[in-house]
């Protein structure tokens, strides 16, 4: 096979994708951007399997030896996926997973791999649009293409696939999936931005995706394979209509139920007997009775809340469920609350930690360290069922990591805040968004155990359900709204204005006015909900919890830095066993003090200003003397620095010799009476005479 290359232009980019030079024994294809270069395969095997669901499998490797780097640890090759790698992972698999065939059960996988990383022009979007590409070539049948891009607002100008260094400096980040007519999924951060602003942002990521669209159906053209036939299963319309007519009115009754149990329990009911009577005469058409059963489900929840704005849980499209918030719920947490949104409960925790507590990461663009941590659990009891627990899920993952994206924006800084903050939400109850619940924990667990945030964060989930032209868009959506609905999207913000953005589309055609409506209708629900959290906990506590490490910082000048630490370290660890603190400097001179004893604290405070003082002029000190000349004497008054006091300022009244006044380790009060441009200090015993003993300083260790 031939290499072929299509490209094109994104803004100020340009974008290229090949096929046939590497792993040419799949679907495969290398997107380029910049330095940057990732290939995505494709494949998918040749007979369906016997499963409910599509086995769609997605995998994503960034290689260290791309960035000219070799991995950290003792084996020093790649392991486990990290985090963002399990992230980029779901933000490729959402947009392409609802594009195969309805049935299709064929074993299918894409993977990602990292061929090239200039440090700059990030592969996650590449891996979305290669992905795309990857099976646009092959003969796996699929609606697509999409396209994967990113867009961020800096300057008061919105950028396409910006750098990573911009991306760190920009207002709003998106991360886009789109296809020719509509955005498909969302993923995103912000400094409070308004509204109108994150709309603009998705139509200009909508547009700048044309290109990569037309660049896909070119490589299709001239790379593409023929397609494998397709047949969707047989189904038993008649059937599927009989159990349609007897399952209804039955439905129309269970979905009044507003408790979740109760309302499953009753629909599990009708489905048991729906079965119970058509498999007695169609014991072979189990699948067509359970199609039959879900497309019921689904008509009769859309046809209830868009024809007559009721929902299953007899609210109205724009209410919240009741909330009920309880901070500091146990006494040794340093921070926790309960946050409840009706049958959605999370009890957040936050911890309190030293420097040494940050996690330091062996990335692809080198160590990282990380001050501020989000966690979340949901584990099986929160919804009642009994499964094994088997580590951190990726759905978990993703769902902390958009919980840490929402609350990371209002977070204090590491000077006003030196400590590691650790958020756990712990899921006890799920019906509906518990994501959404761990954002508003998290912010009062924080502001319970003292972190001065700069604003609560409140988040909602919302839905869109549209039957033919009528669209009704659900605030704070039930976990059978989100199965069963056309859109769900993720809002978090302060009054100001919003920290993070999450969505998933399964419509075309949604208009910005649609959107506009969605985002407006979201505002109002976390207006509402930041106004009970303020009731609860108005502001962060005034200090921290008895039990979390008190933390100063000190900052000295960089070339002092080698005086704290020592040869070899020496120093820094005597400054740690005389005073028991934790000792921690940066290398841009602050130093971070830490421990549960105030004393240690001053003790290591006292002894590293001792260390690292300079000589004031005019300034009394008590010192020593270190050396004795015929002209004078050298005092230390600070640790490693000494001074000369002239033979004429010893005393009032001449003196014949220096040895007569002072001699080698006596302890004398001088005062400096001068420090020349090459820091030579000079001293005078005289002019200390009669100094109020208060005011003399001893700064040596």
């Amino acid at each position: 096979m031939e290499q072929i290359i299509e490209s094109c232009q994104v803004g100020d980019v340009e974008i290229s994708i090949e096929t046939g030079r590497i792993a040419k024994q799949t679907n495969a294809v290398i997107v380029r951007l910049g330095e940057t270069a990732v290939l995505v395969s494709a494949n998918s095997g040749p007979k369906p399997k016997d499963l409910p669901f599509l086995p769609l499998t997605v995998e994503y490797r960034e290689a260290a030896a791309s960035a000219g780097k070799i991995p950290g640890g003792y084996f020093k090759r790649e392991g486990r996926p990290a985090e963002h790698e399990i992230l980029t992972c779901r933000v490729t698999d959402r947009p392409i997973r609802p594009l195969f065939p309805k049935g299709y059960r064929c074993d299918t996988q894409v993977i990602t791999h990292i061929l090239s990383h200039d440090k700059e022009n990030e592969p996650d979007v590449l891996s979305i649009t290669g992905a795309s590409a990857a099976l646009m070539i092959s003969d796996v049948p699929w609606a697509g293409p999409i396209a994967g891009i990113r867009v961020a607002y800096l300057g008061g100008k919105w950028i396409a696939f910006p750098t990573f260094s911009q991306t760190q400096e920009s207002d709003i980040n998106l991360v886009v999936g789109a296809n020719a007519d509509a955005i498909v999924m969302v993923e995103g951060g912000a400094n409070f931005a308004s509204e109108s602003a994150m709309i603009d942002g998705l139509m200009f990521a909508q547009e700048s995706a044309q290109p990569l669209l037309k660049l896909q159906h070119a490589l299709r053209e001239r790379a593409g394979k023929p397609k494998r036939e397709y047949v969707p299963p047989e189904v038993d319309e008649a059937l599927q209509t009989a159990v349609m007519d007897f399952a209804k009115p039955k439905l129309e009754e269970a979905f009044k139920i507003a408790g979740k149990h109760e309302r499953h329990e009753a629909i599990s009911a009708i489905k048991a007997e729906a079965k119970e009577k058509f498999l007695a005469s169609h014991p072979d058409k189990e699948d067509d009775i359970s199609a039959g059963f879900a497309k019921t489900e689904k008509e009769t929840v859309r046809n209830m809340v868009v024809n007559t704005g009721k929902r299953l849980d007899g609210r109205g499209t724009r209410d919240v469920r009741p909330l009920w918030i309880e901070p500091h719920p146990f006494a040794r947490p340093h921070g926790s609350a309960i946050f409840q949104r009706g049958e959605t409960q999370a009890y957040a925790t936050c911890t309190l930690g030293t420097e040494y507590d940050s996690q330091r990461l062996d990335t692809i663009r080198g160590d990282v360290k990380r001050t501020f941590l989000l966690h979340y659990n949901f584990p099986p009891y929160c919804t009642g069922e009994v499964r094994p627990i088997r580590g951190t899920s990726r759905r978990e993952t993703g769902h902390g990591a958009l919980a840490e994206r929402a609350l990371k924006p209002v977070l204090p800084s590491q000077e006003e805040f030196p400590y590691t903050v650790r958020v756990v939400s712990d899921v006890m109850e799920s019906n509906g968004s518990s994501s959404m619940a761990s954002v508003c924990g998290g912010s009062l667990a924080m502001m319970d155990a003292g972190v001065p945030l700069k604003a609560p964060v409140a988040g909602i989930a919302m839905g869109l359900m549209q039957v033919g032209d009528k669209i009704a868009v659900l605030t704070d959506i039930l976990g059978d709204e989100d199965h069963l609905g056309d859109m769900d999207f993720k809002v978090t913000g302060t009054e100001e204005g919003i920290t993070a953005l999450q969505m998933d589309i399964k419509v075309q055609g949604l208009t910005r006015k649609i959107l506009e409506d969605a985002l407006d209708q979201a505002r109002e629900a976390r207006l509402h909900i930041l106004a009970e959290m303020n009731k609860v906990l108005p502001t962060h506590r005034d200090d921290v919890s008895l039990y979390a490490p008190r933390i100063e910082t000190v900052q000295v000048k960089v070339d002092r830095i080698r005086d704290i630490i020592g040869p070899g370290g020496k120093m820094i660890r005597a400054i740690t066993e005389q005073s028991g603190a934790q000792i921690n400097v940066d290398d841009h001179g602050r130093v971070t003090i830490a421990s549960d004893n105030p004393e240690s604290i001053a003790a290591a405070k006292r002894l590293i200003e001792g260390l690292t003082a300079e000589a004031e002029i005019g300034a009394v000190y008590q010192g020593v003397v270190t050396r004795v000349v015929d002209f004078g004497a050298f005092v230390e008054v600070l640790p490693g620095t000494d001074g000369l006091v002239h033979i004429s300022e010893l005393e009032n009244k001449r003196v014949e010799k220096v040895t007569d006044i002072l001699s080698e380790g006596d302890e004398v009060i001088v005062k400096v009476l001068n420090i020349d441009p090459s820091g030579k200090i000079r001293l005078s015993r005289k002019a200390a005479f009669g100094v109020d003993p208060s005011e003399v300083l001893n700064m040596r260790a």
